[in-house]
């Protein structure tokens, strides 16, 4: 019989710390909504104490979702796990996660504590956590680099704590499949009461190897394993969900082991996440990826008209690709809207549901009919929508003057804290222009990165959708988008809501992650 590997989830919590990758809480509790779909254990919703966004995000998702394990991070620290504690508990399955780090050079650079004061941390925080919930996991941050016996220390002393799952991370991708795996089959032989929890690797893709030391783990005895959608996370980012899930599947014949994934939500939640977090796919990405199922050199063509089986070891409808686009026109109305967003897994209130619907009707009478693309990129445009307390910068109006032998000249109104201010600029470009007159009314600090223009559909009418990313002062990165038919109208708007993210942003994020 197969052996049941448990999907933990983490994009919510470590993929989201891919820079620029911010998600607004409404954003969260879509994605998580459509985690459950995909049929994930565990979700891992965020680090609570980081900010009061990060908690509140994590309470709702606790709240919303019924059967998937929502889990909170935490340090090894008694304020952080109170805080955790405080957002998860409203959950159906809930799960605090703590972790200390461990490695020599962790604990004598960072932590500046001896291996017997790390493990009384870890001891003491798993029994804090516990006398709060059942479920509590525990992690030896940067494990691989974590001297094998002193690892096995910490993880027969959490166990003995009261840690349900155990999970040895790779936190900075250092170590190879071989070696990775041969880890994890040691821990089982040195501590043997690691079978009566489950074991579970986090595997970082600093070297690529993210997948296939997650993989070799489950080969040697690992039960779950913590991953992101798209792979995404910090620095490289992490393991890819759909890459390990599907290796699972296609080669179940190998590692005789099997998921509770449903397969057909992979490419719909891929996608979600990349456009409401602005983080692009690679269009040769492993199993979601645009190439994933295109055969260009002839002989595969030639091949798979004849049997698929020839050059593709997955189905297309496996992973729930499509390549459809419906149309929607002026009298599709409001359910073909809601009917069309609820099939691509955006959840959204009656109130954000009536503002797609009104811009897709607006949208129609201009180009006649309105494509699938058009109608998502209405929605995450509506989502990324910041509330009123939120939008300390509005755009009350602009001109831009620009043609062949002139300089591009701009001007601009905002309402900046309740305050008229008018601004000019001079660029190389419209939009160069009209970004000048914004940076001359607000503060220098916040540098602009980079600005992203694509059209939605094809044609001279297509909608514009802009991304951009922003820096402030402290290194921290902020993303804003806007789709309109105005692509000037889109850039100003984009910048602005940029930069009100970036001032909402008091909150320094608290350090974490394995």
């Amino acid at each position: 019989m197969s052996k049941k590997i448990l999907i933990f989830d983490t994009t919510l919590r470590d993929g989201e710390q891919s820079p620029g990758a911010s998600l607004t809480i409404s954003e969260k509790v879509i994605i998580a909504e459509q985690l459950a779909k995909l049929g994930v254990d565990v979700i891992e919703a965020g680090f609570p104490v980081a900010s009061r966004g990060d908690f509140e995000a994590v309470r709702q998702i606790a709240k919303n979702i019924g059967d998937p394990v929502v889990c909170g991070l935490a340090r090894a620290v008694d304020t952080d796990i109170d805080c955790c504690w405080e957002a998860v508990k409203y959950a159906k399955k809930p799960r605090i996660h703590t972790f200390i780090a461990t490695s020599d050079i962790h604990r004598d650079e960072k932590l500046r504590k001896s291996k017997e004061e790390v493990i009384r941390s870890a001891v003491n925080a798993v029994k804090r956590a516990k006398s709060y919930c059942e479920d509590v996991e525990f992690s030896p941050e940067d494990a691989g680099r974590t001297s094998v016996d002193y690892m096995c220390d910490v993880v027969r002393a959490v166990i003995a704590a009261g840690a349900t799952t155990v999970n040895i991370p790779d936190t900075v991708g250092y170590t190879e499949p071989e070696e990775f795996g041969g880890r994890i089959r040691t821990l089982f032989e040195k501590v043997p009461e690691a079978r009566n929890v489950v074991v579970s690797v986090h595997c970082h893709n600093d070297l690529g190897n993210a997948v296939a030391n997650s993989l070799a783990a489950v080969k040697h005895g690992a039960e779950q394993v913590e991953c992101c959608v798209n792979g995404i996370g910090e620095r490289a980012g992490n393991a890819s969900l759909e890459e390990i899930v599907m290796n699972l599947r296609t080669r179940s014949d190998y590692f005789d082991a099997e998921t509770g994934i449903n397969t057909r939500e992979l490419f719909k939640t891929s996608r979600l996440v990349s456009n409401l977090t602005g983080l692009g796919i690679s269009r040769n990405k492993a199993v979601v990826g645009q190439n994933a199922f295109a055969h260009e050199a002839g002989i595969h063509q030639h091949g798979v008209l004849k049997s698929k089986a020839t050059y593709e070891i997955m189905r297309a409808e496996d992973v729930g690709w499509s390549g459809d686009n419906i149309v929607i026109g002026k009298h599709s109305g409001k359910h073909a809207v809601i009917a069309l967003l609820e099939a691509q897994g955006y959840i959204l209130s009656s109130e954000q549901i009536n503002r797609v619907t009104e811009k897709v009707k607006e949208l129609a009478d201009k180009n006649k009919s309105v494509e699938q693309d058009d109608v998502l990129a209405i929605a995450m445009d509506t989502l990324g929508q910041l509330s009123e307390q939120e939008q300390r910068i509005r755009l009350l109006g602009f001109s831009v003057t620009t043609g062949s032998g002139m300089t591009p000249t701009a001007s601009v109104r905002l309402q900046i804290d309740g305050e008229e201010k008018r601004g000019a600029g001079l660029g190389d470009g419209p939009i160069d222009a009209l970004s000048k007159a914004i940076w001359a009314l607000i503060d220098p600090s916040v540098q602009l990165l980079e600005y992203n223009l694509k059209a939605i559909t094809g044609g001279t009418d297509a909608l514009a959708d802009v991304s951009i990313k922003l820096k402030d002062m402290n290194g921290r990165i902020f993303s804003g988008r806007s789709v309109n038919e105005d692509v000037i109208k889109a850039g100003a708007t984009a910048i602005i809501n940029g930069l009100n993210r970036a001032l909402n942003a008091r909150e320094p994020r608290k350090e974490g992650g394995k």
